[in-house]
């Protein structure tokens, strides 16, 4: 009896020390707190409630330990100066999308989204199981950040139109807000995009700034009221067919974290992201209803001769940073063999399911 005893004390105090690094005893005084800085309007859908949930993770895995308060773009820094805001330490955090700095850093656009490049399955498989992640961390440490993918939006529309696209010849001269490397590609077949925080889009659609605007997928396009502003919803995905948000940590807070709160940060971050893909792929299946039943969106598919465009553009593209860019050169490298790595399973797996689901009504 005793001897039970003592292994069942045994035991629960071995379980303990499983979870040690997510339980904590710490006094109020011992607490740290840091600030996260966004690029998204405060509590917006999904974007700036993945901010604030992937700072209630670390709140609550580290048994109040660490405690981080979100500040939403403009409340201490502007939405597309996060980058250097976490760098320079003025924040500790930062909850944002890598293609925003392609001006500082070009090769962090691989890691938000590719055009006609991999899906969100197959880019978490190349961040967590490929090179995807020591490659980011590389690129980060030389301007003293530590990332982690913290969300993903999935895959995304093409955007908002204010004309109908009838051809390639109808994109000529056309402004559109798309960042990263669409953008760019963007540029390559005739049309002029232009990068700006998504809080200035439905002003400048409706004062003629632009005429079509890329955002994220239905979730929040009908968050922010484009079906307002613009006529045409195009679906044709090909810009961003995966979209990673990124958490940012200053890499001199960072090394000053023990080890388990270290884990702590890397766990809440790890949960978050898949946390923000099962939203999106919820709430944009309820937004495209709304906007199809009760807005009367109609949903328009690009036109042949415009996706063959873009798909020639891109690759011109994607080879011309690699070629212009070392650090560009080694992370497509690898981005682009891990997807001709995976592309026959996914091919053989999940497209070939896809396809035999549309006999099933």
């Amino acid at each position: 009896m005793q001897r039970r005893k003592f292994l069942s004390v045994l035991g629960a105090g071995a379980a303990g020390a499983v979870a040690a690094p997510f339980v904590s005893t710490a006094r109020a005084q011992d607490t740290i707190r840091w600030k996260m800085v966004t690029s998204w309007p405060k509590n917006f859908p999904a974007l700036g409630t993945g901010a604030n949930d992937f700072a209630k993770r670390i709140g609550e895995l580290s048994g109040g330990r660490m405690q981080v308060d979100v500040y939403g773009a403009g409340e201490l820094v502007p939405a597309l100066e996060v980058f250097d805001a976490v760098s320079s330490g003025t924040a500790q955090m930062g909850h944002s999308a890598s293609y925003y700095w392609r001006g500082k850093v070009p090769a962090a656009q691989f890691f938000t989204a590719v055009p006609f490049g991999m899906n969100t399955t197959e880019t978490n498989s190349w961040l967590y199981q490929g090179e995807g992640m020591a490659l980011w961390d590389e690129l980060y440490a030389q301007h003293n950040l530590k990332p982690f993918a913290v969300g993903n939006t999935g895959t995304q529309m093409a955007g908002w139109f204010k004309k109908e696209i009838s051809s390639l010849e109808d994109m000529q001269g056309l402004k559109i807000r798309l960042p990263g490397l669409a953008g760019e590609v963007m540029n390559r077949i005739g049309a002029t995009a232009v990068n700006m925080p998504g809080s200035e889009i439905f002003t400048s659609m409706q004062t003629g700034v632009l005429d079509a605007a890329d955002w994220v997928g239905p979730y929040n396009d009908l968050a922010f009221g484009l079906h307002q502003v613009a006529d045409y919803y195009y679906t044709t995905a090909w810009n961003e067919p995966s979209a990673i948000l990124e958490g940012t940590v200053n890499l001199d807070a960072w090394n000053s974290l023990p080890d388990d709160l270290k884990a702590v940060v890397a766990e809440a971050a790890r949960s978050a992201n898949l946390a923000m893909i099962d939203e999106f792929t919820y709430r944009n299946a309820e937004a495209l209803k709304a906007l199809v039943d009760e807005h009367g969106v109609q949903l328009k598919q690009l036109p042949d001769d415009v996706v063959k465009a873009l798909a020639e553009a891109s690759q011109a593209v994607l080879d011309e940073q690699a070629s212009n860019d070392p650090a560009s050169k080694k992370i497509y490298d690898s981005y682009r063999q891990f997807q001709q790595f995976v592309k026959p399973y996914t091919d053989v797996g999940e497209f070939a399911y896809l396809k035999n689901r549309e006999m099933v009504r």
